[in-house]
């Protein structure tokens, strides 16, 4: 070691040497003052850590600050507190050997202070999702397995200063220690604690100050005899055992955990008979027989033909199997193995709310066939609706290119069970009809004048390829799938004739069925008149704002018509409102359709809400607003809702109100209104945004 690695005590400066500047602290010159100082700096971080941890834990934590408290790599950096400061008076030189002072040398100060730093860190609360410092956490080194250890007991001075002790704050102990222990003056006190991270030093001095005026006022014993007694020395400890019995419990329970983790990968291991049979699916993870046996394509359920014809309810449950492939047992098998456990390699997509798990028990098969270039099959469990699809080419190897789809379809009635998505590519859709649907037309919403065109229906319920409005890049066109039910439904619904349904495609396994009319009273375009129609061919082009978000049904609900200033027509505002399968998430759009634009062109949308109850069955009302330019360049506010307003008012960049349902106001262009109304009852609703 070089001389001035480490200042002895006897080498120390005397009380009037001046503080030297501070240097670069050394790797080599810090651990020597660790080593010849260790018993003291462990002793200054016990009496620094708060006495909550306990006195074992204490101990142990003292030792790891202390051993840790060495700089990274071999440079160093400035020391924060001075390398030799005054001392107080003089002692004995008997004295200065046991009670060092603050002048060590700035390889001491280094270290102490990188002690107390972690011992003020362990004391700090633990905040969450924060992670935790190390000085926070249990020591790893040292650990002591099977005994306790603590310090030596003191007398009843020693006790009452530990009990002072444990009162203060972490700064206002790491000051006392320093104060009273180290011998430090308040300036250098104070600069500790600022190097060391504490937040207010000059309090913390404050508090350690009125903790020793006060022993001086009522007499007790000399603070710096006491810190230094046996009761705060962490290196001469007693030892105990912990407690026998709790030790002997948890050697048991850690002897049969890992029997048990011994037993469970003997298990796994075994032979399962290799992955072949199962095409894409992941290793198995699971041999209960409930779960066996919903794999097992021997067990999969099959609705009769006519069943539906019987049947109370028409839904899902009541579709017959369809399909060249349904006695295809190893297609069926890796459909139900992917279902219940897809690779890596298996590209999976479910619609929102829909549960990806395997099923509960053996599902219902829809279909099993060829569709395009693609072996599909059709799978249903009573909540959702499954299609499975591989290549026709290396079926049954790695099944790198095989997909599975999942879709909620819990609460399907005859209106919303009428077709599913069998088949995608190339832009177009193929789709795989209910049995009770006799007929299937096309129709481009964007042309209401046009008529629908007859779609070929296969044998086995698959239609033609019909383009897919989901896929288009430009909405230049929007078909849309009209389905024709059996003269039997429409006399078991009471109406005596056959109903057509309409429904589009959105990018999901289910096809979104298209209503008009009011919350409460759905109307289907084809039978809802020329009105409906147009309003349609105006509103489609907005659809794909309501693609891949589980949508079961979209409706269309003309709310008010509305003059126009300055005598430029009438306009219509609507209300459009996407109702999802599992309940929550609908959404809701508003808009105004003004006369005098090419036919197909969409509406201004004039408000917008998602998850919002307005313009549905529990809140049949809304109001939308939005700034119009007439012809002859001037702009206005219009605003207006639904039947149930009794008044429509504008504030902020546009002032206005007006009795009824329907709002004009001047304004100029870029302006900006906050719109609010009041329904009949005096309710006050806002607008959309």
């Amino acid at each position: 070691m070089r001389p001035h690695d480490a200042v002895t005590p006897s080498a120390a400066p005397s009380a009037t040497a001046p503080a030297s500047t501070p240097g670069s602290i050394g790797l080599e010159q810090a651990e020597a003052a660790l080593v010849e100082h260790y018993p003291r700096l462990v002793r200054i971080a016990y009496l620094a850590l708060p006495p909550s941890l306990g006195r074992n834990r204490r101990v142990l934590s003292a030792h790891a600050l202390v051993q840790r408290s060495l700089p990274r790599g071999r440079g160093g950096r400035p020391a924060a507190i001075p390398a030799q400061a005054s001392r107080p008076p003089q002692a004995p030189q008997s004295a200065q050997a046991s009670r060092p002072g603050p002048g060590y040398g700035p390889g001491y100060a280094y270290v102490r202070e990188r002690v107390l730093r972690q011992a003020l860190d362990a004391g700090l609360p633990l905040k969450r999702p924060a992670l935790p410092r190390r000085a926070q956490l249990p020591p790893l080194l040292p650990q002591v397995w099977g005994l306790r250890m603590f310090p030596r007991s003191g007398g009843a001075d020693e006790l009452a200063l530990d009990q002072r002790l444990s009162a203060l704050s972490g700064p206002a102990r790491a000051a006392y220690v320093l104060r009273c222990l180290e011998r430090l003056s308040d300036t250098e006190v104070r600069r500790t604690l600022t190097a060391c991270g504490a937040a207010d030093p000059h309090a913390a001095l404050a508090e350690a100050n009125a903790m020793a005026a006060l022993e001086t006022a009522e007499g007790r014993g000399d603070s710096a005899v006491l810190l230094e007694s046996p009761e705060f020395d962490p290196c001469s400890l007693q030892v105990r055992p912990t407690d026998l019995m709790r030790r002997r419990q948890r050697l048991k329970a850690a002897l049969l955990g890992t029997a048990a983790a011994a037993v469970c990968a003997a298990l796994l291991g075994l032979p399962d008979g290799g992955r072949g049979p199962d095409g894409a699916a992941a290793p198995p993870y699971a041999r209960h027989p409930a779960a066996e046996a919903a794999l097992d394509p021997a067990k999969l359920t099959k609705a009769a033909d006519a069943s539906w014809r019987r049947a109370s309810r028409l839904d899902y449950s009541v579709w017959p199997a369809r399909g060249a492939l349904t006695g295809d047992r190893e297609l069926l098998r890796r459909a139900l193995a992917v279902w219940a456990r897809p690779g890596g390699a298996v590209q999976v997509s479910t619609t929102p709310g829909t549960p990806a798990g395997p099923p509960m028990g053996a599902p219902q098969l829809l279909y099993a066939g060829e569709v395009d270039q693609a072996r599909v099959v059709l799978l249903y469990d009573g909540l959702r609706v499954v299609r499975y699809a591989e290549p026709k080419e290396g079926a049954g190897g790695s099944g790198a290119a095989a997909a599975l789809d999942l879709a909620r379809t819990d609460g399907a009635d005859t209106a919303l069970a009428g077709a599913l998505v069998v088949g995608r590519s190339d832009g177009n859709v193929r789709y795989l009809t209910a049995p009770w649907v006799r007929g299937a037309a096309v129709r481009d919403l964007l042309k209401p004048s046009g008529g629908a065109s007859a779609l070929p229906v296969g044998e086995d319920g698959v239609t033609a390829p019909v383009p897919s409005p989901a896929a288009a890049r430009e909405c230049r066109s929007w078909e849309a799938l009209e389905l024709t039910e059996d003269d039997a439904v429409g006399r078991r619904a009471g109406s005596g004739t056959a109903a057509v349904r309409t429904v589009t495609d959105l990018g999901e396994l289910t096809p979104a069925r298209l209503t008009s009319g009011k919350p409460g009273a759905p109307q289907d375009p084809a039978a809802a008149g020329t009105t409906a129609r147009q309003a349609w061919a105006r509103t489609a082009c907005l659809l794909p704002g309501m693609r891949a978000h589980g949508v079961r049904g979209v409706r269309l609900w003309e709310y008010a018509r509305q003059p126009l200033p300055e005598g430029d027509g009438t306009a219509a505002w609507l209300c459009t409102r996407a109702e999802t399968w599992r309940g929550a998430g609908g959404r809701v759009l508003a808009q105004i359709q003004a006369p005098g634009v090419p036919e197909g062109a969409p509406g201004a949308v004039a408000g917008r809400a998602e998850d919002s109850p307005a313009c549905g069955e529990r809140e049949p009302r809304v109001l939308a607003g939005v700034l119009w330019k007439s012809r002859a360049g001037h702009w206005y506010v219009l605003a207006a809702g639904s039947e149930e307003f009794a008044s429509v008012g504008a504030s902020g960049g546009v002032t206005g109100s007006a009795k009824g349902r329907l709002l004009a106001v001047k304004a100029g262009q870029g302006a900006r209104a906050e719109l609010t109304g009041r329904l009949k009852d005096g309710t006050r609703v806002d607008g959309l945004r």
